[in-house]
């Protein structure tokens, strides 16, 4: 199946900036590699570097890994704007990424969240985990053990 742009939930691409294996790295490998589009809001993009750049994960990765990690997103990422509106999600904090998905055309939302991922489908568009969405979308990048961003 064909897609072409995405919503990756923070907590997947905080896990592929940590950990160079897995299914969310490969995600973030296989959009780079490809076509895809990474779709973020101001919203969305800015609760990633906040809590990407939190001191609590400075025994893991440094600041400069980190903010190299950030820039590594920009050629494949593209930003539009939502109105901060209600979407359903147990949790309201939630919210603008369903309507970061919705708004910039979302073949797919991407997450590790319960509280997102009992959402699927939102409006027609599937709401997975990333091994799950890795292995539909991106197949030959599935099977990868180790990934170098």
């Amino acid at each position: 199946m064909k897609a072409d742009r995405f919503v990756l939930d923070s907590n997947v691409l905080i896990s592929a900036a940590l950990c160079a294996t897995g299914a969310p790295a490969a995600l973030v490998k296989a959009l780079r590699r490809t076509s895809a589009t990474l779709i973020f809001s101001k919203e969305t993009h800015a609760e990633l570097h906040d809590r990407l750049m939190k001191s609590k994960f400075d025994a893991y990765i440094c600041t400069s890994l980190r903010k190299r990690f950030l820039t590594q997103l920009n050629p494949v990422s593209l930003f539009v704007f939502i109105s901060n509106r209600p979407m359903g999600c147990r949790d309201k904090d939630d919210d603008k990424f369903l309507e970061t998905a919705v708004y910039g055309q979302a073949d797919c939302l991407i997450t590790g969240d319960e509280d997102l991922l009992v959402m699927h489908p939102f409006k027609g568009i599937p709401v997975l985990r990333p091994a799950d969405g890795l292995a539909r979308f991106f197949p030959e990048f599935s099977s990868q053990k180790c990934i170098k961003l």
